[in-house]
């Protein structure tokens, strides 16, 4: 069968390309941001991307069209979609009736962490022989791809609550029927869709209502919206995780630097752990991941040691290169409390060293200010700050960030950034690039920028 995906450079759609790919379809597939590391993962797997959305496409005569949530009507390609009666459909009623049906799967949920620790419990599996199959929002280091069919019953799925297509206004985790949920934790974000937090948390009950009786539901501890949703009903076996010493699931770091953690049970049973990742938030996630692996029979031993040897996921604080001594990450924190968290973590990890924040506020709940008013405050613990603002933003955001004083500074151009930050570096400094987008090459002309002048 011919399948044609809208969209398919998006994390998510990009992952059904590839599944669909290994269940022996021909994948094709068109979007208009086209940028590693998906464009990447395409070209490895052989799969054509057309760019934009011309109607002529449909001269491929696809089977079916999957069409993407980023897409609406209006747009060309849909329009003639429709016009034409191809079939079509969206990507998670595809992966739900195509990958996870009979399936024994895991639903990651949450606002924050959802890819890490989907990637941590797809490594857990794979390392335990369970030979899992996954679809992850990002790219594990251990798997070097987003998605994989599997060879058994297992499928680690990241639940995202976004909605589902321009025709499904429904959050696309609803679709999968987890016997295994995680739920992360809960905030509000997505503020082009969603009304208010209230708005969310419905959808997050609804997911609730499809785990069934016999299964699993592991939630963040003293997450007071999460308690919030489960007040509203619930009907399977609940688990408590975190880093608080009353959740069921308890982690904690044994030394300063956060290189090293134990984790305890619920029968008390402890285990330890040396690792590459760093933060509090890393280690809920971990913890999350470990709990959630006991749903196939994986021992906390087992699940320690696959976290020892775990890689970590592209663009969550990746280093993706040091030149002259000055480290460079590229970072997906998009939202305030990832933007804090991450900055606590690397400060704790390099203690006396220059934290330089390069941030492009590219989500649509950033772009609208939202979160303007506690976006200061979660950029605090950084030494200086490069904003890429174009024009339309700058009087609300300059407002927002005035608390910083000199230490914010703004550019209209991605060149004008990267000219800026290539005169003011230091050897020692850690420099984090966060955006959820590819920030103009911004990262890489950087890089190139700091290789000819350590070659000077």
């Amino acid at each position: 069968m011919h399948i044609h995906i809208l969209g398919i450079c998006g994390t998510f759609m990009g992952g059904v390309a590839a599944l669909a790919k290994s269940a022996g379809h021909q994948v094709t597939g068109s979007d208009e941001n086209v940028y590693p590391p998906m464009s990447s993962q395409l070209a490895r797997l052989g799969i054509e991307v057309i760019n934009g959305y011309d109607p002529d496409q449909l001269s491929l005569n696809p089977d079916f069209v999957v069409i993407g949530n980023a897409l609406s009507r209006g747009n060309p390609l849909i329009e003639a979609v429709l016009n034409g009666g191809v079939p079509y459909t969206s990507g998670p009623q595809w992966l739900a009736a195509n990958v996870l049906r009979g399936r024994h799967v895991f639903a990651v949920a949450g606002t924050h962490g959802k890819t890490t620790t989907a990637s941590m419990l797809a490594w857990i599996l794979q390392y335990s022989g369970k030979a899992p199959g996954f679809l992850i929002g990002g790219v594990p280091g251990n798997f070097g791809i987003s998605a994989q069919f599997g060879d058994s019953e297992y499928f680690v799925v990241e639940a995202d609550e976004y909605d589902t297509a321009f025709f499904d206004k429904r959050s696309k985790f609803v679709h999968y029927l987890p016997q295994t949920l995680v739920m992360n934790n809960l905030e509000f974000d997505h503020a082009d869709i969603f009304d208010d937090l209230d708005a969310i948390k419905w959808q997050f009950h609804q997911l609730l209502r499809t785990v069934p009786g016999k299964g699993r539901v592991l939630s963040k501890v003293d997450d007071e919206n999460l308690t919030a949703v489960i007040d509203q009903g619930f009907w399977s076996k609940l688990e408590s995780f975190g880093i608080s010493d009353t959740a069921q699931w308890f982690a904690k770091f044994t030394d300063s630097a956060e290189r090293r953690f134990a984790v305890r049970d619920p029968s008390n049973e402890s285990a330890h752990c040396i690792w590459n990742l760093l933060g509090d938030y890393n280690l809920e996630n971990a913890v999350a991941a470990i709990a959630a692996s006991r749903s196939a029979g994986v021992s906390l031993s087992q699940a320690t040691e696959a976290m020892s040897k775990f890689e970590g996921v592209k663009r969550r604080l990746e280093r993706t290169a040091t030149v002259a001594d000055i480290a460079i990450y590229d970072d997906f924190a998009h939202h305030p409390t990832a933007i804090r968290r991450t900055i606590i973590g690397v400060k704790k990890r390099y203690p006396g060293q220059r934290l330089v924040v390069a941030l492009e506020l590219r989500s649509n709940t950033m772009k609208l200010g939202v979160h303007n008013a506690v976006l200061a405050d979660a950029l605090q613990g950084a030494d200086l700050i490069e904003v890429y603002r174009p024009s339309e933003y700058s009087e609300p955001l300059d407002a927002a960030l005035s608390a910083l004083g000199r230490r914010a500074l703004f550019h209209s151009s991605y060149d004008d950034l990267v000219a800026s930050l290539n005169g003011k570096l230091l050897a020692g400094d850690q420099l984090v690039f966060m955006s959820n987008g590819g920030f103009g090459g911004a990262r890489q002309k950087l890089t190139a920028c700091l290789q000819e002048r350590k070659n000077v």
